[in-house]
């Protein structure tokens, strides 16, 4: 039952959230439950047009011939070029929390403690939102502006003139290779936020990072490291039929492209955000303490 309450909050928020990215025109200020009705219709008038693409998405995915060469080129541009801006994230996360949490730590006597606080949060955590947070920021808008652009220059049209289904070309690897990326990222950030936390720890306090991965590990395992890797390909997925659905949609010229980018990055980092309530919830439930 408290799943499924956070579940219904979550899907208000979104449909709230997707009514706000296009402000109501032609409403006066005596006209307020007029507006409301049309933000709502708008609202799920958005989410059944994302749904019907997501579903033309899979289809098409699952149906051969596959564009292996264009997803290879896809993985290497979402992964190895996002990948200096994920290990410097992590890192920065596992500096903070080395810095916050030992003193605090201390004044309990339980300063033994830090190396696990620091593995357990990243892992289950802040490596994974991080990452996606990171991802979506650089790659929702790369994924926006070159749709955005493709389809206000027609170049759309032209491919499905030329009896190539876009879906397949353009869309489908671009989604699987955010899904494929994501979970290989936030094992880079994992790694690079614990071994900045040791180093943080040990300009204070020396101690070996096998010793530091060891006490970690104590209090964590494979249970809290794969569920919270492996829901991030749940972010990847967001990340990339937001930042093809924005962009496939964008009309209005160069102006239209803006739009579609931001509206990738914003919509793609808030439903992350709420998506990581839904999961944590899942995952707590699925895999009890």
């Amino acid at each position: 039952m408290k799943l499924w309450s956070q579940f219904v909050w979550c899907a208000a928020i979104l449909l709230a959230v997707s009514v706000s990215v296009r402000p109501v025109s032609g409403s006066g200020p005596g006209d307020s439950s007029t507006g409301l009705r049309s933000a709502a219709s708008r609202g799920l008038e958005w989410f059944g047009d994302i749904g019907v693409f997501s579903w033309s998405l899979i289809k098409d995915a699952l149906t051969p011939p596959y564009e292996l060469r264009e997803l290879i080129r896809l993985m290497d541009e979402i992964g190895a070029r996002s990948l200096p801006l994920v290990a410097l994230a992590g890192s920065a996360i596992g500096v903070v929390l080395s810095l916050h949490t030992r003193d605090s730590l201390a004044r309990f006597g339980a300063k033994s403690m830090l190396p696990s606080l620091i593995v357990i949060s990243i892992v289950k955590e802040s490596g994974p939102i991080i990452t996606a947070l990171v991802v979506s920021g650089r790659v929702g808008a790369g994924i926006g502006a070159e749709l955005g652009s493709m389809k206000v220059t027609e170049q759309i049209d032209a491919i499905e003139a030329s009896a190539v289904n876009p879906y397949k070309f353009l869309v489908a690897p671009r989604v699987l290779a955010c899904m494929l990326m994501l979970p290989l990222l936030t094992i880079a950030a994992d790694f690079c936020g614990i071994v900045a936390g040791w180093i943080a720890n040990t300009i204070v306090e020396p101690m070996p990072l096998k010793l530091f991965v060891t006490m970690g590990l104590e209090q964590s395992g494979f249970g809290d490291l794969l569920p919270a890797t492996f829901k991030t390909v749940v972010f990847g997925f967001i990340i990339g039929i937001i930042g093809c659905f924005q962009g496939m949609r964008a009309t209005g010229g160069t102006e239209g492209v803006g739009r579609a980018s931001t509206g990738a990055v914003v919509l793609s980092s808030l439903f992350v955000i709420l998506a990581d309530v839904v999961l944590v919830r899942l995952i707590l439930t699925l895999f009890p303490l």
